[in-house]
């Protein structure tokens, strides 16, 4: 048979015929895995206060989830390795590396992104400190300073020193060394975040 008259032939119609009829629930299962054959989870969240349903990839990270599926880039995407803060949030007030947190465990919980600290257009007073005192230089860390820096005195209570302050902030990474006015920053909001 040659290939014309095997497309001229009836075959085609009956070929295509099974790809036009309905759906069945297996068909429709399987159209929800993706591409590497697996199937989305739900999540439903609050997300800097607002209520949030997504459907992701179970091995999603929080980190790419809200990057590229919420649209909140404030949160960095540094070393994707859990080693320089810079993507830090807060999950039930807690911090969090996202860049390691699966979205899915997220289900059920409050997500705090630095969008969501300021209350409307008064800043946070870690954001206000870090501003005032400079604590920045390119900018790329101060997010998850700032988060971090803000579940820590929430969490623990004011340090009582820089070095303390240094000690608790060591698992953020500033390149550009603006440690300094990072600590003077995060010592002065410790006293007005009492």
């Amino acid at each position: 048979m040659s290939r014309r008259s095997f497309l001229g032939g009836g075959l085609v119609a009956a070929a295509v015929t099974p790809l036009l009829t309905a759906p069945t629930e297996a068909a429709e299962a399987a159209s929800v895995a993706t591409v590497d054959g697996v199937t989305p989870v739900t999540v439903r969240a609050a997300v800097n206060g607002d209520p949030v349903t997504v459907r992701v990839d179970p091995r999603a990270t929080l980190l790419d989830t809200l990057r590229e599926r919420l649209d909140l880039k404030g949160t960095k995407k540094g070393c994707d390795r859990g080693q320089c803060g810079a993507c830090t949030v807060h999950v039930d007030g807690r911090r969090v590396l996202s860049c390691l947190t699966l979205a899915a465990s997220a289900n059920g919980h409050e997500v705090t992104t630095i969008e969501g600290l300021a209350d409307g257009d008064r800043l946070h007073p870690m954001q206000q400190a870090f501003v005032e005192h400079d604590g920045l230089q390119c900018g790329f860390c101060t997010p998850g300073q700032i988060m971090s820096a803000v579940a820590m005195v929430d969490d623990e209570g004011p340090a009582r020193s820089d070095d303390e302050i240094r000690e608790r902030m060591s698992g953020n990474i500033c390149r550009c060394s603006a440690y300094p006015r990072i600590v003077d920053a995060i010592r002065d909001a410790q006293q007005v975040m009492r």
